[in-house]
C-alpha cells in the first residue's frame, strides 16, 4: 500500500509518496506561502498531487495523507493550535487538506513525525521502543513506546530540550535556566565556540571558521579538535559531557531498546557519539543488566519527517 507524507516547514512544503516499508517512491516541494492558512493548504495539496503523479499513481491509490507540522498540535482534532512562524492559531489543517485531496488525513508535530520515521524505517527499525533526539537550532525529541507514538496527555510530551541539566544554569528561551537545549543544541555549541574563539585568538577555531565569528558552525569545533587544537578539544569534550548527561537521564527514564541521535551536530558521526557512548555506558542505571539500550546515529536525515508523517496511520 502507498501513503502520502507532507512535511510542512517555514520555508518549504515537501510531499512524498511512501510505501508501507518506508521507501520514498516520488516527491515534490514548493515554497511555503506566507499569505495565510488557506494558501498554505493549497500549496500542500498541489505538492501532494504532483508527488502522486510522479509515482504514476492517482489519489485513489493512496491510503491516506500524513502531515508533520511545527507548532503545538492536537492530533486527534487535526488542529495546529499554535505555530508562531506562520501565525497559525487553531488552524483545522486536517480538515482543510481532506477537503482538497479527499483522503483520510493524519496530523502530528514534526519532531514526533521524524522520530516515527526513524523508528519505522531508520535507526529504530525492528525495535520494540525508541527515543530520538535531534540536535539542531534547539533539541527536539520523540518516542515510540510499545509500537505507539508517545505524545503525552496534552500532546506536548517529549519536549526533551526543556528538562534541566544544570540547575540555575544558562537562560533558555522557554523561560527556565539550565535546559538541555542550552547545552546540547547546535545553537549552544556555536555560541560556546564563539566564546572560546574570543578568549583564544591563537586557536585553530579561527582558521576552520575562515577568521569570521559569523561563519562558525556546529562542526567547526570538531574540525579544529581533529587537527589537534587543545581549545577545540576541550570544547568538544564539554559539549559531549552535557549531551551524555541528558541522554543518560532520558535512558534512565524510558529504557528504550534504541536511543537515536540526529540533527546537524550528529553529522560528526562517531567522533561525536563514540565518547558519548562511553559516558552513557558508565551512567546508565541499567549498566549491569544483560539487555542495554543501543545508542545509534539517525539514518534517514531530512527524510525522517516525511516518512514518519506518511506512516502515521500505522502507529495510531
Amino acid at each position: 500500500m502507498n501513503y502520502l507524507g507532507i512535511d510542512l516547514g517555514g520555508i518549504n512544503v515537501a510531499a512524498a509518496v511512501v510505501d508501507g516499508e518506508g521507501h520514498i517512491l516520488s516527491r515534490d516541494h514548493v515554497p511555503t506561502p506566507r499569505t495565510g492558512a488557506e494558501d498554505v493548504a493549497d500549496a500542500m495539496a498541489a505538492a501532494a498531487r504532483r508527488a502522486v503523479e510522479r509515482a504514476e499513481l492517482t489519489l485513489e491509490d493512496v491510503v491516506s495523507v500524513g502531515i508533520g507540522s511545527p507548532g503545538t498540535i492536537d492530533p486527534n482534532g487535526g488542529v495546529v493550535e499554535y505555530w508562531s512562524n506562520l501565525s497559525f492559531r487553531h488552524v483545522p489543517l486536517s480538515r482543510m487538506i481532506k477537503e482538497r485531496l479527499d483522503r483520510p488525513v493524519y496530523l502530528e508535530n514534526d519532531a514526533n513525525a521524524a522520530a516515527l520515521g526513524e523508528y519505522a524505517a531508520g535507526a529504530g527499525r525492528g525495535s520494540s521502543s525508541m527515543v530520538a533526539i535531534t540536535l539542531g537550532t534547539g533539541v527536539g525529541g520523540g518516542a515510540v513506546l510499545g509500537g505507539k507514538l508517545y505524545t503525552g496527555y496534552n500532546y506536548a510530551g517529549l519536549e526533551v530540550g526543556h528538562f534541566v541539566v544544570e540547575y540555575n544554569g544558562r537562560p533558555c528561551t522557554c523561560g527556565r535556566r539550565g535546559c538541555f537545549e542550552t547545552y546540547a543544541s547546535a545553537t549552544a555549541l556555536i555560541k560556546r565556540t564563539r566564546e572560546e574563539m574570543e578568549r583564544h585568538p591563537e586557536s585553530l577555531l579561527w582558521q576552520v571558521s575562515g577568521g569570521d565569528l559569523a561563519r562558525v558552525e556546529g562542526r567547526s569545533a570538531f574540525a579544529a579538535a581533529e587537527q589537534g587544537d587543545s581549545v577545540a578539544q576541550a570544547l568538544v569534550k564539554e559539549y559531549q559531557s552535557y549531551l551524555a548527561c541528558g541522554i543518560a537521564s532520558l535512558i534512565n527514564i524510558f529504557q528504550p531498546e534504541v536511543f537515536c541521535v540526529g540533527g546537524g551536530v550528529a553529522g560528526a558521526g562517531e567522533k561525536l557519539l563514540g565518547p558519548v557512548r562511553d559516558i552513557v555506558a558508565r551512567e546508565d542505571y541499567a549498566r549491569h543488566n544483560a539487555r542495554r539500550t543501543r545508542l545509534e546515529l539517525a539514518k534517514l536525515g531530512n527524510d525522517a519527517g516525511i516518512i514518519g508523517a506518511a506512516l502515521l496511520p500505522l502507529f495510531r
